[in-house]
């Protein structure tokens, strides 16, 4: 069942153009992502440089090396000028909200298109599910960065605030990331759950969301090896060789999530078929009980043929009726006759 999903999911996936679709919201990454870094980057100023070292050597490892290089300079300018981080963070937390929300009506579009189905909501019930799953994803994206930072000196002084001895400090060193990655595959979850017009359980997106985080992974470190060892780009593009790995980058980010999302349209039709063309166990389906209907009732001719059994028809009736009635004028003849001669 999943590599039959699978296999599909890629077929749906070249078919459908998604690859189209990951640059359109490629560009509403973009126009999100840069508020979002501004809001980090302004809260990492305010954290020590331990903590920040600790956030941005996990975001290394997953980020292009040379696309990494915008968002540490980001970072370092606020960190030299501490004091703007607390009014930039709050001019980029609107701003982020604000681009995160189309990105999010945007997302939802997509999910629209690979579902086959179109926006059948209300359009302030759009609005308020945009606005909600933004501020939702935002807090669990924010929790992930927290969990990230708790590195170092960091996860040395909550230890010691709540007691734990180096040992645990240690596995939290190692644990943390399997963590973060859970929080991204609830992340991934609840935007297949929320963000289209079909409706599923939480339960249902779960898979693809857990591939999607998956393939995101293993491409990201596939091409920051390529990027890193292999890649001019700063050969073909001068300056701008950062941000043209940074912009393939995301467009991977986008292309994961739109397989994900595959994925779960292609394992979704097998179970919905079953449940309504064959219905539950030991319940004919709707199409059974037509046919069945229809191979035990006779049609309109059977009808007026036979009718129903025990029951002369209607033709019979007819020639049955008239030889009645010719009887009936037969002995009327005969005993008027007799009365005649009599």
């Amino acid at each position: 069942m999943g590599a039959r999903s699978f296999l599909k999911a890629a077929k749906r996936y070249g078919s459908g153009s998604r690859g189209d679709t990951a640059a359109a919201l490629t560009y509403y990454s973009v126009m999100s992502l840069f508020p979002a870094i501004l809001v980090g980057a302004s809260v990492i100023g305010m954290l020590n440089e331990d903590a920040t070292e600790t956030l941005l050597d996990g975001v290394a490892s997953l980020a292009p090396g040379e696309g990494f290089d915008i968002i540490e300079d980001a970072v370092a300018r606020l960190q030299m000028n501490p004091g703007a981080a607390g009014l930039l963070a709050l001019v980029g937390l609107v701003a982020a909200l604000w681009a995160a929300s189309n990105y999010v009506a945007a997302f939802s579009r997509a999910l629209n298109a690979v579902n086959g189905t179109d926006e059948t909501r209300k359009w302030w019930t759009v609005l308020i599910v945009r606005v909600v799953l933004t501020l939702v994803v935002g807090v669990l994206t924010a929790v992930c960065g927290l969990v990230a930072a708790t590195g170092g000196s960091v996860a040395r002084a909550i230890g010691d605030a709540i007691n734990a001895d180096a040992a645990a400090v240690t596995v939290w060193g190692w644990v943390k990331w399997p963590v973060v990655i859970v929080l991204v595959v609830v992340i991934v979850a609840l935007l297949y759950w929320l963000a289209p017009a079909k409706r599923s359980r939480f339960g249902q997106r779960a898979p693809g969301a857990a591939l999607a985080v998956v393939l995101w992974l293993a491409a990201s470190v596939l091409f920051g090896l390529y990027a890193a060892n292999f890649g001019r780009y700063d050969k073909t593009y001068g300056a701008l060789g950062g941000v043209i790995v940074f912009l393939i980058w995301l467009w991977i980010t986008n292309a994961a999530l739109l397989f994900g999302a595959e994925y779960n349209a292609t394992a979704e039709p097998e179970t919905d078929t079953a449940g309504t063309a064959s219905g539950e166990a030991g319940e004919p389906s709707a199409a059974e009980i037509d046919d069945s209907d229809e191979a035990g009732r006779p049609n309109a001719a059977e009808v007026e043929d036979s009718g129903e059994p025990g029951r002369p028809s209607s033709v019979e009736v007819d020639d049955s009726t008239e030889a009645h009635e010719a009887d009936m004028d037969d002995s009327g003849e005969s005993g008027s006759g007799r009365a005649g001669r009599a």
